[in-house]
């Protein structure tokens, strides 16, 4: 049953990697929407909301090294797709929008990750701390 669950919990969190990927993709696709001249930062928005809560689930399924998939993934794309995406076109821009999507999605999501990777060590570091106590009545 241990095992079952385990294994569903990995599933999860590989769907969220892809899901992490995908997104990544489409936000640099509409990384240049306009309405007219004026530039909507509609990617930079879907990246602020959706890397951190991936991160965050994969965390709270995995831990710490499932948290993390998510965003390398993310990164990963951006980086790939966004210097040399297909066909060698480059499509991340010298301009604001892509410093927003940047921002946007890594700033955030590290902070997740590192709020998951704190809560982890804690929770490791308390059952010694409470075993230290019980043997050691002050």
């Amino acid at each position: 049953m241990v095992n079952e669950e385990r294994a569903n919990s990995l599933l999860v969190v590989v769907v969220l990697t892809l899901d992490a990927a995908l997104l990544a993709m489409m936000e640099l696709m509409f990384l240049t929407l306009a309405v007219g001249v004026v530039p909507l930062p509609v990617s930079a928005l879907v990246a602020l909301v959706s890397t951190p809560w991936l991160v965050r689930r994969a965390g709270e399924l995995a831990g710490p090294g499932g948290a993390s998939a998510p965003l390398i993934a993310w990164i990963a794309v951006i980086g790939v797709l966004g210097l040399a995406g297909p066909g060698g076109d480059v499509l991340l821009l010298g301009d604001w929008s892509t410093l927003a999507l940047v921002i946007a999605g890594l700033v955030p999501a590290a902070f997740v990750l590192g709020r998951v990777i704190r809560s982890s060590r804690d929770a490791k570091q308390r059952p010694a701390a409470e075993l230290a106590t019980s043997q050691h009545p002050g």
